[in-house]
């Protein structure tokens, strides 16, 4: 037992989604402690009952910390780390005016070497430890990304961003550059360690309809992938769409009449959708991403949490870094619940945790290894001090119970508020 571990605290789980009962609290269940050993979590239970199991194992004392499962962040871009803040730009302004200049610098491996270990220090840091990330078109941003993530032991999705038409010259591949890369790179990474691999069309606007039916193509031939892009973001982005693919019946069909509607697909906002494509979605299971930071800073709308969920839609969080203002998803989960009252429908503590955590690892397909602490799942756990600064201390001292301290941190806590972080079992 000489790997093994015993953290101490409050201990998070779910038993169920708090959003299925009219009491969300009730679909979890707090312990006094959890052992981890070779990478997964062994046991969760009483410290006593723990600590005669496990009586060579390394005690983690935390006191009232809360521990919980890594946060999972389902939709972002890496490349744009170092424009996160820009200001005072819409979607396809913003993509013109930061991204687009800032991916150019991706088909330097040095560049793309040093962008993937800030983020991934940056985000370990905030208590993420597994993202889906869009990289650019250069496959040399993809192999520094997972290389970064392989070196951490870290649970990571990527994929090169396929574009043929409506991005500068530098930034656009062809039809076949576009197959054969991702296949390549799929070739090369999907399933190795702890990395799987994501097809990645940005959005239809960038792409043609032959290189979307290329990249259906690939999905078919690679079913195992997940796929990512954007659907519905903003108004004036539906109308370009309309525009460039008249026959199509919205925007959702621009993807599902090329195969790229899927169970392992992944929609980015989906603020806008109409009824016949909230249908379509949950009819294949697809999952729908949501980005609160990015969807107020680029003045995108407001999501609609309550309604998708009570049709049974699969929905994850994210930052959408760097069109979202924050690599932090206790951050994430204040802006989805100062959206959710701007809907009048606010989110309780158990449903943003659990969205943080286990709803993107469903979103990802990954709830059989990630997003909660239970025996059996990968050991990626973060310990937020729910006292972490004086101002969240003094109300947390005012707290009747564990979800309104919580909650308090969740909507002013920062990365102060991470006490530690495991990533595979090791503390990082």
């Amino acid at each position: 037992m000489s790997n093994a571990h015993i953290l101490r605290g409050q201990v998070l789980s779910f038993q169920g989604s708090p959003f299925a009962t009219e009491a969300p609290q009730e679909a979890a269940r707090l312990r006094e402690a959890v052992a981890v050993q070779d990478g997964k979590i062994t046991a969760v239970g009483s410290f006593d009952d723990l600590r005669q199991r496990f009586p060579a194992a390394a005690l983690h004392d935390h006191g009232e910390k809360l521990i919980l499962a890594g946060f999972v962040d389902a939709h972002v871009h890496y490349p744009q780390t170092a424009i996160i803040a820009s200001w005072g730009k819409r979607l396809i302004d913003w993509l013109n005016s930061y991204t687009f200049p800032e991916e150019m610098r991706f088909g330097d491996r040095a560049y793309a070497d040093e962008i993937s270990a800030r983020y991934l220090d940056l985000t370990a840091a905030h208590g993420t430890t597994t993202v889906c990330s869009y990289c650019t078109i250069h496959p040399e941003s993809v192999d520094a990304f997972f290389t970064a993530a392989q070196a951490r032991g870290q649970r990571v999705v990527a994929g090169k961003t396929c574009m043929d038409r409506n991005a500068p010259e530098g930034l656009q591949d062809t039809v076949q550059s576009a197959y054969d890369d991702s296949a390549a790179l799929i070739a090369r990474w999907h399933g190795v360690d702890r990395l799987d691999y994501a097809i990645t069309p940005r959005f239809s606007p960038t792409s043609t309809p032959e290189q979307l039916e290329a990249i259906g193509a690939l999905w078919a031939a690679n079913p195992s992938c997940l796929m990512q892009t954007h659907l519905s973001e903003q108004t004036d982005e539906i109308a370009w769409v309309k525009d460039l693919f008249p026959d199509a019946r919205d925007y959702l069909d621009t993807y599902e009449a090329f195969g790229l509607l899927g169970a392992r697909g992944l929609y980015g906002h989906a603020i806008h959708l109409e009824p016949r494509e909230r249908d379509r979605l949950r009819e294949h299971g697809a999952a729908l991403v949501h980005c609160p930071t990015s969807n107020t800073f680029i003045g995108s709308g407001l999501f609609d949490m309550a309604g998708l969920m009570a049709e049974g839609q699969r929905i994850g969080l994210a930052t959408d870094t760097g069109g979202g203002s924050s690599f932090s998803m206790l951050r994430t989960m204040a802006a989805a619940y100062e959206i959710g009252q701007l809907r009048g429908t606010p989110l309780h503590a158990a449903q943003l945790l659990w969205l943080a955590t286990q709803g993107s690892a469903t979103a990802l397909r990954f709830e059989d290894k990630i997003g909660n602490v239970v025996p059996g799942m990968e050991a990626d756990l973060v310990v937020l001090d729910l006292a972490s600064t004086p101002a969240i201390a003094q109300r947390a001292a005012r707290a009747d119970d564990i979800w309104e301290a919580a909650f308090a941190t969740i909507m002013m806590g920062d990365d102060r508020a991470v006490s530690e972080v495991w990533i595979g079992g090791r503390q990082v």
